[in-house]
């Protein structure tokens, strides 16, 4: 009897234990209204800084401000005209030095903090804001541009510790030193 009762004990167990998992439901159900609202506030920074990036293009309407198709503006101080000049392509080793100032001139990393930069276009894992990364692509070597970058094109919602808040557009002076291509062009 005891037997008999061991035995079925064991099916039961062998029976539930054979039992699927199932799939347990969320308690709460979230949309994707976080991403749709952060986008929101983006697009509406991203105007704000414009239209500020505007107003100081106007007020120094003495230099000659072009836009790029990577959404910030930059004008030469120094510019090559020459029709050899080739600017870097993937792949090339350049040399450059540059500033970091705040749109009022305000500097936040000089020329001599940074110091002198080798890149390679493209490649390098250097911690270079994407604005600079393509800003470079324009240049020769031997000219001095000043950039202004929207934050999303510079240090963005991170800023740099005890240096510069989140969300502010920058204006940086670089000059291309030195290109030397590569074999891969």
């Amino acid at each position: 009897m005891i037997r008999n009762l061991i035995v079925i004990l064991i099916c039961c167990l062998g029976v539930v234990a054979c039992k699927s998992p199932e799939a347990r439901k969320p308690v709460q159900s979230k949309s994707g209204s976080f991403i749709q609202e952060s986008a929101v506030r983006n697009k509406r920074i991203y105007e704000m800084e414009k239209a500020i990036i505007e107003k100081m293009m106007k007020v120094n309407s003495e230099n000659d401000y072009l836009a790029s198709d990577s959404g910030f503006w930059y004008y030469y101080n120094t510019k090559i005209d020459t029709l050899n000049g080739d600017s870097p392509s993937y792949g090339d080793h350049i040399t450059f030095s540059y500033d970091i100032k705040d749109l009022s001139g305000n500097e936040i990393l000089s020329e001599e903090e940074i110091g002198l930069q080798n890149y390679k276009i493209d490649q390098t894992n250097q911690d270079l804001i994407s604005g600079l990364r393509d800003g470079l692509k324009l240049m020769k070597e031997g000219e001095t541009v000043t950039f202004l970058f929207p934050s999303y094109k510079a240090y963005g919602y991170y800023g740099i510790v005890n240096k510069l808040g989140t969300n502010i557009p920058v204006q940086s002076k670089v000059t291309l030193k030195s290109i030397e291509q590569t074999q891969e062009n």
